[in-house]
């Protein structure tokens, strides 16, 4: 399914717009923003759903799934803070822009430019596998804004000379023989094995998720995912608070991976019942560690 012009939503503003009825199958967006490029941008905010909240959450999710990666998990985060997750370029509701790589730059340049157009001045950020490649760029590129941030079964390491052969081959399958194949054979990688029958409902969510993300836009950003650098250090020299979760039987980024940069403002966290998809098998626990991150001092 293409989004090169957004026309399943309509123009909207920053307190939101319905989302259409399909939609609703690969997102929870319930607004969306118009970037300078001309690009739509779409994200759930339940700032609606709590005015009050002096905190901004920015939840950002992995690789061809969309903001729905945390429909289990933003009614009980939004008690507390305000959470704003967003459709990344290309997947759920967001158009997706020409270029045949999406660095993981870009992805951040568009963070920021919908948390410029929110009025959001501090925001802790969170990024799941993919996302937080795009937290780290952001983290790098925007540190001011950031009271904290964080990886959720993601890595700061960058590909090895396999993994960088297997974005290669991922692009072109994507270009040859479309989406589904690829999300067919990929979604069931991201939980653990002994779930594959336990789950088969969030599997198969997770795979309506992914049929909806740009093949195109996938491609690009296979090979953005390539081009990254190692970005440790912006980890071990942070001066905000970092949270690292990891889940135990995680077969696509090892614990070991997570937490390969530390120091005293790093808060690991494991679960031990994950593989790489704890917001949508182990929901209760995810909004556990995530809420004892935000109790600890950040938002206040």
């Amino acid at each position: 399914m293409s989004h090169e012009n957004g026309s399943h939503m309509e123009n909207g503003n920053a307190t939101g717009t319905p989302v259409s009825g399909d939609s609703r199958l690969y997102t929870i967006a319930n607004a969306q923003y118009r970037l300078p490029s001309g690009e739509l941008l779409s994200y759930f905010d339940s700032a609606g759903q709590n005015n009050a909240a002096k905190s901004v959450l920015v939840l950002l999710h992995g690789y061809c799934g969309s903001s729905a990666y945390w429909e289990k998990v933003t009614e009980s985060l939004a008690q507390v803070t305000r959470v704003i997750a967003p459709d990344a370029r290309g997947h759920g509701a967001s158009s997706a822009p020409a270029g045949e790589v999406y660095e993981m730059e870009a992805f951040a340049d568009d963070l920021e430019a919908l948390l410029s157009h929110l009025g959001v001045q501090s925001a802790i950020v969170l990024g799941h596998s993919l996302g937080g490649y795009i937290t780290l760029s952001y983290a790098e590129r925007y540190p001011s804004r950031l009271a904290g941030f964080g990886l959720v079964h993601s890595t700061p390491r960058p590909d090895s000379e396999a993994a960088r052969q297997n974005r290669d081959k991922a692009a072109d399958a994507l270009r040859r023989d479309g989406i589904k194949p690829f999300v067919d054979g990929l979604i069931p990688k991201l939980f653990a094995a002994d779930h594959l029958d336990s789950l088969a409902e969030e599997i198969q969510r997770c795979k309506n998720i992914g049929f909806a993300t740009d093949s195109r836009a996938a491609a690009a950003t296979a090979l953005g995912m390539k081009a990254r650098p190692d970005r440790s250090e912006t980890i071990s020299g942070a001066s905000v608070p970092v949270l690292l979760l990891a889940g135990l039987k995680d077969g696509v980024v090892p614990p070991e991976s997570t937490f390969s940069a530390g120091g005293d403002h790093v808060v690991r966290a494991e679960i031990a019942e994950a593989g790489h998809m704890s917001m949508m098998e182990r929901p209760d626990y995810f909004v556990a560690e995530v809420k004892a991150f935000l109790s600890s001092g950040w938002g206040e």
